[in-house]
């Protein structure tokens, strides 16, 4: 996965983000439990890339 999903899942994380703020706004509680989801997907896959990172680096030490 390269920088293409890592931006992808951002936007996730922000669009998360807006709708839990319009939520909050409009005292839509669906909306803002919809927004929470989209932006914890979103926390979740950027953890799932900085782990493929980290095991990339370590990958790249040990050849060298």
């Amino acid at each position: 996965m390269g920088a293409d999903d890592k931006i992808s899942n951002k936007a996730e994380e922000l669009k998360g983000k807006v709708k839990k703020g319009v939520g909050d706004v409009t005292g839509d509680d669906e909306l803002r439990a919809e927004g929470e989801a989209d932006e914890a997907k979103g926390h979740v896959k950027q953890a799932g890339e900085r782990v493929k990172d980290a095991a990339k680096n370590v990958k790249n030490a040990f050849k060298h």
